[in-house]
């Protein structure tokens, strides 16, 4: 998304996940900051103001269930296409959809994959029923 990004991960074996997220928004900043540094014609305009990078707010979710863990991965992969910012899963750049649909390694890789995910292929059906 491009003001927002979804992550399912395990809990890790050492630390905590507010640990692994810390983490990661600290390094992703950094990068981001880097790229973003003044020019000189910028600097000579005077002190522009930064955006911060990251919200405050988390929302977050436990999820106990396999059922629930593919329902997480589902809302995820087609986010985007609700959002009509690409017509299909696969078309994000940003997911990890190929990596769990066709076992292909993309942009957004898996580390590890503990169980199994067998996405169905199904028609499109609008509100009308016709596909």
């Amino acid at each position: 998304m491009p003001e927002h990004f979804h992550l399912l991960i395990s809990e890790p074996e050492k630390g905590n996940p507010s640990i692994v997220l810390k983490v990661v928004k600290e390094r992703f900043t950094r990068c981001i900051n880097r790229k973003r540094r003044l020019s000189p014609a910028q600097a000579l305009l005077g002190n522009i103001p930064r955006s911060p990078v990251w919200q405050k707010r988390l929302y977050d979710f436990n999820v106990w269930s396999r059922r629930k863990q593919v329902e997480k991965l589902r809302y995820m992969h087609r986010n985007p296409v609700k959002r009509g910012l690409v017509a299909q899963p696969e078309e994000w750049k940003w997911s990890s959809y190929p990596s769990y649909a066709y076992g292909e390694p993309e942009l957004v890789r898996i580390n590890c994959q503990e169980w199994p995910l067998n996405i169905k292929q199904r028609p499109v059906v609008t509100f009308a029923g016709a596909p």
